[in-house]
């Protein structure tokens, strides 16, 4: 989408041409900030030369502001969704007043914030090379000190944080003004033209908060009192609104292009209970599985991180009550998101009332939904056994290739140690010790044509939650061409199988079941094969390996062939 086709979007959507708003519409879309009137100039030039209503102001400091409008509030919201959601303008772009405001630059001749009833203050920079004079102080030392005094403890910090913020302050956040704090509120003033006393008039603290607060413009950010979750807290309202409850979440979904979420955690419980829901929210898609973790008997926290997203969940339990919340939010937007959850965890409120479990009848199910949530699946899930008592895995390497994470059984992470691309098979060690209920015995001898023969395999790719025995007979000792590695056999395997151990009627393992669709030719329904136990042992042993073997082949019975098997099958499953 072209910019000019897009910014005749932006007027069909305002419904009127998009040409500055007069009088008493005053709000504006800062796009970009520049520490020099040359390159705020260059800026401001190349912005214009593709959208419409490009302003330059300077903002104090030795800073310089490029500007979209003026608009009236509403229309600015609307510039910035559409602009910033088509990646016009950058993602950090963000809503300001005229009194943000000093003189204009650009257009050349133009002054809208004049226009617009505002008084700019003088700025020197425009008309030479050089920094305006320190503006004069509005409140003197003793005044300031005065004003300080009066300061809360809580308000101390804040403003040693906005220093720490601005970059100016590297000391503890104590609340004491001591020689590194003053210092910093020099360096401030400084670099904001104000005159270097290291004491912040009641007008500058304002100052400084202000621009510490600027990041959060266009959030929204107001209190939200749920009295069915019994929380209150601050969300960001331009962004997320309430859509449902799904015990135990209330959920606020995303009303516009930030790809965020809120979930307001509430159920009644205990520590089983938390414990319970600390593990329920790490399967779901929106906590991705690499970040911190910490549960405890009365708390836990979770945060995880990909490519795309943020999430940080945190609950408490008291008085027999869960209570929490979870912020979902866009990678690559720190500032913002580590501002917003501050101010979250700071107005967190814990308020009578309870989500009831009745809250959520009639919401649909599903098996890949937990309260509304989608399950995090793996790309592919397929078969494997347990080679030996270390947990090593025999598996089918179609499962394997371009995964980020390997896991056994859903929770054990493993590594590919060693593969046979001519056999199809890979080797996987698991990162923690297992121990296995059994372990694959290899037949050394060769089995009879038509003997019984079985798979055992997660043949649903786990939806059953168990292994399954599907029973067949071997059709030939080789494969279509002769091939010795592989074995044919007459069995109707399922895709999710496809890995697990082939054994013999007395629960030896004559090879591992290969994929049907090979991509150059799909077999017959009921045509399968197998890489043969000889060429996994050998593989087996080249990696350092020493699989069981065994002579035996005596008939056992039917329960106890499929205790035996499906005991050494895991399911195998690879995640992006």
């Amino acid at each position: 989408m072209t910019r000019g086709f897009l910014v005749m979007i932006v007027a069909l959507l305002l419904a009127v041409p998009l040409a500055p708003a007069r009088a008493q519409e005053t709000s504006w879309v800062q796009i970009e900030a520049q520490p020099s009137l040359a390159r705020a100039k260059q800026s401001a030039r190349q912005y214009a030369a593709e959208l419409e209503d490009v302003n330059g102001f300077s903002m104090g400091g030795g800073w310089y502001a490029i500007a979209l409008g003026p608009y009236s509030a509403q229309d600015a919201r609307q510039v910035l969704r559409v602009y910033r959601s088509e990646r016009v303008i950058p993602r950090d772009s963000y809503i300001t007043q005229s009194a943000d405001y000093r003189s204009q630059f650009w257009p050349v001749g133009e002054d809208d914030l004049a226009q617009n009833g505002q008084t700019a203050a003088p700025d020197s920079a425009q008309q030479a090379a050089t920094e305006p004079a320190p503006r004069a102080p509005e409140e003197t030392r003793q005044q300031a000190r005065a004003s300080e005094r009066e300061l809360s403890r809580r308000e101390r910090k804040d403003l040693q944080i906005a220093l720490q913020w601005a970059g100016h302050y590297d000391g503890r956040i104590d609340a004491a003004f001591g020689p590194r704090t003053r210092g910093a509120m020099a360096d401030w003033q400084e670099a904001n033209n104000y005159e270097r006393t290291g004491i912040l008039t009641t007008r500058q603290r304002a100052e400084l908060l202000r621009q510490y607060n600027a990041v959060l413009d266009g959030l929204g950010l107001e209190p939200v009192r749920d009295d069915t979750a019994g929380i209150e807290v601050k969300l960001p309202t331009e962004v997320v609104a309430f859509e449902k409850y799904e015990p135990p979440f209330a959920h606020y979904p995303a009303t516009g292009e930030i790809a965020a979420r809120v979930l307001l955690i509430s159920q009644e419980g205990d520590e089983n209970t938390l414990g319970g829901l600390f593990d329920i929210m790490q399967t779901l898609e929106i906590v991705p599985p690499e970040g911190p973790r910490e549960l405890n008997s009365r708390t836990f926290t979770l945060v995880g991180r990909d490519e795309d997203r943020v999430s940080h969940t945190e609950a408490r339990l008291e008085d027999g009550r869960i209570k929490g919340f979870t912020l979902v939010w866009p990678a690559g937007d720190e500032d913002r998101r580590t501002r917003l959850l501050d101010a979250m965890q700071d107005s967190f409120r814990r308020i009578d009332g309870v989500l009831p479990a009745s809250a959520g009848e009639g919401a649909a199910q599903s098996i890949d939904l937990v309260a509304g949530l989608r399950v995090r699946q793996p790309e592919m899930s397929r078969s494997g056994f347990y080679v030996d008592r270390a947990g090593t895995v025999v598996t089918t390497a179609q499962v394997v290739r371009g995964c980020e994470r390997i896991t056994i059984d859903g929770d054990y992470e493993a590594e590919v140690v060693a593969t046979g691309p001519e056999l199809g098979v890979a080797v996987l060690r698991p990162k923690e010790p297992l121990a296995p209920l059994n372990v694959a015995s290899f037949q050394k001898d060769a089995p009879r044509l038509q003997s019984e023969v079985a798979v055992a395999g997660y043949s649903y790719g786990g939806l059953l939650g168990a292994p399954t025995l599907t029973f067949g007979q071997l059709a030939d000792m080789t494969g279509l061409n002769g091939e010795e590695n592989l074995k044919r056999l007459a069995l109707a395997a399922l895709e999710g199988d496809v890995g697990g151990p082939v054994v013999d009627a007395g629960g030896a393992v004559l090879g591992m079941l290969l994929p049907g669709d090979t991509g150059a030719r799909t077999y017959p329904e009921g045509v399968s094969f197998a890489a043969d136990a000889a060429a996994i042992r050998d593989l087996l042993e080249e990696a350092g390996i020493s699989p069981a073997a065994t002579s035996e082949q005596t008939r056992i019975a039917a329960e106890t062939l499929t205790d035996r098997a499906t005991r050494m099958t895991v399911l195998v499953s690879c995640w992006e």
